[in-house]
C-alpha cells in the first residue's frame, strides 16, 4: 500500500489530530468553544478551519494543485492574520502534519519502502508552510495599508475642520 492509499485510509484520524493542534493554538476558552460548537453558523471560524484542513489534506494526499490548495488555505490564514498571532504562530500549525502522518503511516511505509513518498509529502508540507506565510504577509500588508489610509483620512478631516486646508483652484493665476 502506497502513501496515497494510507493517507486516504487514515484521513479522518489525521485531520482530526491536525484540527486539534490548530484549535489548541487559541486561548483555552476560545479553543473549548471551537471544539464544542459544531454548527457552522454559530462557529464560522471553526467551520472554516475544519473544511480548509480537510481540503488541504486531500490536495496534499493526491499531489497538490497549488492554486486550489491556496484557495483552501487562504480563509484559515486570513482569519489568523486579523487575530493576535505572530507570523510564526499563525503558520506553525502546518508543520505538525508531518509528524502526524509519520506516526500514522510510518510502519506500513517502512515495510513497503515508501520513504521516498514520505519525503515528497514532507516537501509539499514545507511548500504549504511557505504559501501560508505569503498569504499571511499579504493580509497583514493590506491591514496596515487600510489602517494607514484611515489615519490619513482622520488627520485630513481634522485639518479641514480647523481651516488649515484650502482648496486649490485649477485656474492659472493672472500674470499681469
Amino acid at each position: 500500500m502506497g502513501l496515497k492509499e494510507l493517507l486516504e485510509k487514515n484521513k479522518s484520524a489525521i485531520v482530526k489530530k491536525w484540527m486539534d493542534i490548530v484549535i489548541n493554538t487559541y486561548p483555552i476558552d476560545t479553543s473549548q468553544f471551537l471544539k464544542s460548537q459544531t454548527d457552522p453558523f454559530a462557529n464560522p471560524v471553526g467551520n472554516a478551519i475544519s473544511e480548509g484542513l480537510s481540503s488541504i489534506f486531500d490536495e496534499l494526499a493526491s499531489g497538490p494543485d497549488w492554486e486550489k490548495t491556496k484557495l483552501f488555505l487562504d480563509p484559515i490564514i486570513r482569519i489568523r492574520a486579523i487575530q493576535n498571532f505572530t507570523p510564526s504562530q499563525a503558520t506553525f500549525f502546518i508543520l505538525p502534519l508531518k509528524s502526524i502522518v509519520h506516526e500514522k503511516c510510518k510502519n506500513q511505509l517502512e515495510k513497503n519502502d515508501g520513504l521516498k513518498e514520505v519525503r515528497l509529502f514532507d516537501d509539499n508540507v514545507d511548500r504549504l508552510l511557505f504559501l501560508a506565510f505569503d498569504i499571511f504577509m499579504e493580509c497583514r500588508e493590506k491591514i496596515y495599508s487600510l489602517k494607514a489610509n484611515e489615519e490619513k483620512n482622520i488627520v485630513f478631516k481634522a485639518f479641514k475642520r480647523a481651516g488649515l486646508i484650502a482648496e486649490i483652484s485649477e485656474e492659472q493665476p493672472d500674470s499681469q
